[in-house]
């Protein structure tokens, strides 16, 4: 049994890996702002506490740990990344966390930490068709990511680095592309397209309309959070630091994954693009490198992970839908 701490643990993927972790054997505390809104953690032991607050990070990492897997940030979708009115709260936020983390894990000898980067530290140069964006690792530099939130990831990834470098500290990196699944965010204005867009058709009625940002024909690749926490574990396992890309190669246009939900909704709803902020126009994983490192790559298809989110964003937005009746009628 490892002894194991996970920050961000109140969020959807460090949610998810606590219960993978405990489910293991492992002894996992978590730490976080907040408890996991949509069910209870899974967690032996949980701290809630800001990690921009360097006491607060000491105290996290107050014994010696196996494993620390820094998933803490402030992120959300499109909506909350791409509109520039959460720049700065972006970059001091993160960057705070991981300043704090990382010093904290040297001081207490903690040796192996894992890091979760982003898709969105690739160049947009090289996004911008969306049949052919180009994600291999090595296309990181000349560096222009097309966001605040993908700066302060690739920032982050060289303070991990050099902490490995000059302190020896044992440390893995993963970028991210688009997670989801079941107990993510759907409602908030932090969510990702795949739960907007099942939000969007579970509350449309059959034959009516969804908004969409832009004109559809960007192109992404989203990976399901079961295969994140399997990529996760096998590069924790592995020899071999990173970054490496944990995304799926199914690359669809906007359009196309909105059609999928409404057909696994059993709708037939019309498609109204508005302006709105997007992000790069066409991104998908490269898994080149994953497979000749791990000799493992994600393989689970997008259909099979929207139809096992769906239903569970439909419970939450019927289950709103009745409280709001509930409260009417009282």
């Amino acid at each position: 049994m490892s002894r194991i701490l996970v920050t961000g643990a109140g969020g959807f993927i460090g949610s998810h890996l606590v219960k993978y972790l405990v489910a293991q054997g492992d002894w996992v505390r978590g730490v976080d702002l907040k408890y996991p809104e949509f069910s209870e953690t899974d967690a032996n032991d949980f701290i809630i506490g800001d990690l921009r607050n360097p006491p607060i990070c000491r105290q996290a990492v107050d014994q010696h740990f196996d494993e620390v897997y820094q998933l803490a940030a402030d992120m959300g979708g499109a909506g909350f990344v791409f509109t520039g009115d959460n720049d700065a709260d972006i970059m001091h936020n993160s960057a705070l966390i991981n300043l704090n983390m990382i010093e904290a894990c040297y001081r207490r000898n903690v040796r192996k930490i894992f890091y979760s980067s982003s898709a969105c530290i690739y160049p947009e140069y090289n996004q911008m068709d969306p049949d052919n964006p180009k994600t291999s690792e090595d296309s990181a530099y000349p560096a222009n990511p097309d966001s605040e939130y993908g700066w302060e990831k690739l920032f982050s990834e060289h303070l991990y680095i050099s902490f490995h470098k000059n302190y020896g500290l044992d440390i893995r990196i993963a970028r991210f592309h688009n997670i989801f699944g079941p107990e993510g965010s759907w409602n908030d204005g932090r969510e990702k397209a795949p739960a907007a867009f099942c939000r969007k058709v579970a509350e449309a009625e059959d034959g009516g309309e969804i908004e969409m940002w832009g004109d559809g024909k960007q192109t992404r690749s989203f990976l399901y959070i079961d295969e994140c926490l399997e990529g996760v574990r096998r590069l924790m396992d592995s020899e071999f630091m990173g970054p490496v890309n944990i995304g799926s190669e199914e690359m669809v246009t906007i359009n196309q994954l909105a059609e999928m939900i409404m057909e696994i909704a059993g709708k037939k709803l019309t498609i109204k693009h508005v302006p709105g902020p997007l992000g790069v126009r066409g991104r998908n994983s490269d898994n080149k490198l994953i497979r000749e490192k791990l000799g493992w790559a994600p393989n689970y298809s997008l259909k099979k992970g929207v139809e096992k989110t769906y239903p569970w964003i439909k419970g939450q937005v019927n289950q709103l839908k009745d409280n709001k009746t509930s409260f009417s009628d009282s």
